[in-house]
C-alpha cells in the first residue's frame, strides 16, 4: 500500500501534454493555447470617440459655461463605422457617435449632454481639455505586441481579444479521449429493465460527467462481465483512447479480474492499493502505451479517487499546469474520529461566513452512499496521523466546485 502522493506521482509521470490542433475560437474556451499570439494591428486602429457628442478643438471652448457657451458651427455628422470627410477648423465641430473616428483637426470630444443644439450650430456648455473622451489609436494593443502567451487558458476575455485581432482559429492542446469501462455481473445499463438483483451502472455516467467537467472527451465502452474474455475485449476496444478508466474489479475477490489482466505479459501494473479512504483499492498500470487507472466499484470511492488522481492527469494531458482543486481552511461543525495510518477524504458541505469558512459532513460516509456526494461541495482531508478533530477545530477542505464562493446577493 502506497501513500496518496506516491500514487499521484506515478500517474502524473505516466502522462504528457497531448499535441496541438487548430480549432475555432469558440471551441477553444477553457482550453490551453499552444502558441503565442501577437497583434497584427493596433487596437483601436484609429483615434475614436469614447462618447456620443461633438468633436472639436479644445481651444475653441476656453471659458465656456452654461452662462457663456462657446458657439460652434456643425460641419459634419459622423456615425460609427463612417470615415470623416471634413477637417475641423477654428470655430467648427462635428457631431460624432461613440466609436466613430475622430476627424482631423479635432483634439477633444464634448459629451452630448454638455451641449445644446441650435439649428446648424451647437452651444458648448463646458471647457474641454485636449484628449478629452478620445480613445487613442493603439491605447489597448500596439502592433506586434504579445497579447496571449502559449500555455494560457482561453477565457471569454481571450476570445474577445482574438476576435478583435481577426483570429478565428488558434492552436490548442488536444482534448484526451478517456475510455470508461465498468465491470461486474451485477451491473445493468441505465435503460435496461430494472431488477432487484441488478444495480444500474451509475459509475459509467458519473465518471463520464467528471471527464466532461475536466474538458476531456469520455468514451463509454460499456459493462464488462466478470469473465476474463469479456474484460479483455472491453479493454482492447478502449485502447484507441488516450487514457482508460475502469471501475470495479480491483479488490481481492475471486471475480476482481482487472488487476489480473493488468499483470499479464505486455501490460504493466505499478500499484493497486493506496492509503486512503474511500478508495483504497486503486490499480494503475498500462496496456501497451495506454495508461489504465482501475478505480473501486463503489460509486463514492470511484468519484473521490477520480478527483485525486485522474482529474490532475487529464488536465496535464490538456496542457494545464494548475492541476489541482483549491483547498481552504474551514471551521468544523462537529467532532470527527478516525484511525491513524490512512488519509481520509470526508464528504462535506462548506459555506463562506463573515469570519471565513465553515464545514459539516454530509451524513453517512459509507462508500456506497451516493447521496452524500450529491450534497457535498467539498472533501474534508484528514491526514494519516490525525485521530480526532473536535467540533470548532480547523480542517483542510478540498473544494469540488465554486458554490462556496458564490452568493445570493451581489455584495456591492
Amino acid at each position: 500500500m502506497i501513500r496518496v502522493e506516491e500514487a499521484l506521482k506515478h500517474i502524473l509521470d505516466a502522462v504528457s501534454p497531448l499535441g496541438l490542433e487548430k480549432v475555432n475560437i469558440l471551441d477553444a474556451l477553457g482550453r490551453v493555447i499552444g502558441e503565442d499570439v501577437h497583434a497584427g494591428r493596433a487596437i483601436p486602429p484609429k483615434d475614436n470617440s469614447a462618447m456620443d457628442g461633438y468633436a472639436l478643438r479644445a481651444g475653441d471652448t476656453r471659458g465656456a459655461s452654461e452662462e457663456t457657451p462657446a458657439i460652434l458651427e456643425v460641419v459634419e455628422e459622423i456615425p460609427a463605422g463612417f470615415i470623416p470627410e471634413k477637417r475641423i477648423g477654428p470655430g467648427q465641430a462635428a457631431r460624432i457617435m461613440t466609436g466613430a473616428p475622430v476627424p482631423e483637426g479635432a483634439d477633444a470630444v464634448v459629451r452630448m449632454e454638455e451641449s445644446r443644439k441650435e439649428a446648424s450650430r451647437v452651444a458648448i456648455l463646458v471647457e474641454a481639455a485636449v484628449g478629452q473622451d478620445i480613445r487613442r489609436a493603439g491605447e489597448d494593443v500596439q502592433p506586434g505586441e504579445k497579447v496571449i502567451c502559449r500555455g494560457d487558458v482561453i477565457r471569454p476575455a481571450e476570445i474577445g481579444m482574438l476576435s478583435a485581432l481577426g483570429r478565428s482559429f488558434i492552436s490548442v492542446h488536444q482534448r484526451p479521449l478517456v475510455a470508461i469501462v465498468a465491470t461486474g455481473d451485477e451491473l445493468t445499463d441505465i435503460d435496461e429493465p430494472l431488477s432487484p438483483w441488478k444495480i444500474v451502472s451509475s459509475n459509467s455516467y458519473s465518471l463520464a460527467a467528471l471527464v466532461l467537467d475536466c474538458g476531456a472527451v469520455p468514451i463509454q465502452i460499456g459493462i464488462a462481465k466478470d469473465r476474463r474474455a469479456d474484460l479483455l475485449a472491453k479493454f482492447r476496444a478502449a485502447m484507441r483512447a488516450d487514457l482508460i478508466v475502469s471501475s470495479g474489479g480491483v479488490s481481492v475477490g475471486d471475480y476482481d479480474l482487472v488487476k489480473e489482466v493488468m499483470r499479464e505479459e505486455g501490460n504493466r501494473m505499478q500499484f493497486w492499493r493506496v492509503a486512503m479512504k474511500p478508495g483504497r483499492p486503486l490499480a494503475f498500470g498500462a496496456m501497451g502505451e495506454v495508461p489504465i487507472v482501475g478505480l473501486p466499484g463503489n460509486p463514492v470511492s470511484s468519484m473521490v479517487s477520480f478527483q485525486q488522481f485522474i482529474r490532475p492527469a487529464i488536465l496535464k494531458m490538456m496542457g494545464h499546469t494548475n492541476l489541482f482543486r483549491r483547498t481552504v481552511r474551514a471551521r468544523l461543525g462537529e467532532e470527527i474520529d478516525k484511525k491513524p495510518g490512512i488519509r481520509h477524504f470526508i464528504r462535506a458541505r462548506i459555506v463562506r461566513e463573515e469570519e471565513g469558512y465553515a464545514v459539516v459532513t454530509t451524513g453517512d460516509q459509507g462508500s456506497g452512499i451516493l447521496k452524500s456526494m450529491v450534497r457535498a461541495n467539498g472533501l474534508i482531508i484528514l491526514p494519516e496521523e490525525a485521530t480526532k478533530v473536535p467540533a470548532g477545530g480547523m480542517v483542510t477542505v478540498q473544494l469540488l466546485d465554486d458554490s462556496a464562493d458564490r452568493t445570493a446577493e451581489p455584495g456591492y
